[in-house]
């Protein structure tokens, strides 16, 4: 069973930058498609970027240009380097695979805040 662990978020100014790391324990992620999700109070978590196994990525238009993911196998790890932060970008992040398959972690906590 996978558990995930995210941690990086914290208290950052408009246009700063965070990087949250979702670390992976009790089996090897490296072949899922790994993505970062967000969410805020009574909204539905939102998918903010992808990563294939083979290192693809993918974002939506809110995030494209702004945020990078990537993956260091080796660590069974997922990234996700965020900048030019907007207050609309605060939320809980969490990782999973995509299709959400794996147990949810307890997700960072990201505020955009001046």
């Amino acid at each position: 069973q996978v558990h995930l662990v995210e941690s990086g978020g914290g208290l950052v100014q408009p246009g700063g930058s965070l990087r949250l790391s979702c670390a992976a324990s009790g089996s090897d992620v490296s072949h899922y498609t790994m993505a970062w999700y967000r969410q805020t109070p009574g909204e539905q978590r939102d998918l903010v970027a992808v990563i294939t196994g083979g290192g693809l990525t993918n974002y939506p238009d809110f995030t494209k240009g702004r945020f990078t993911i990537s993956r260091d196998k080796a660590l069974n790890t997922v990234y996700l380097q965020m900048d030019s932060l907007k207050p609309e970008d605060t939320a809980v992040y969490y990782c999973n695979a995509l299709p959400q398959i794996l147990n949810w972690g307890q997700g960072t906590r990201v505020t955009v805040s001046s």
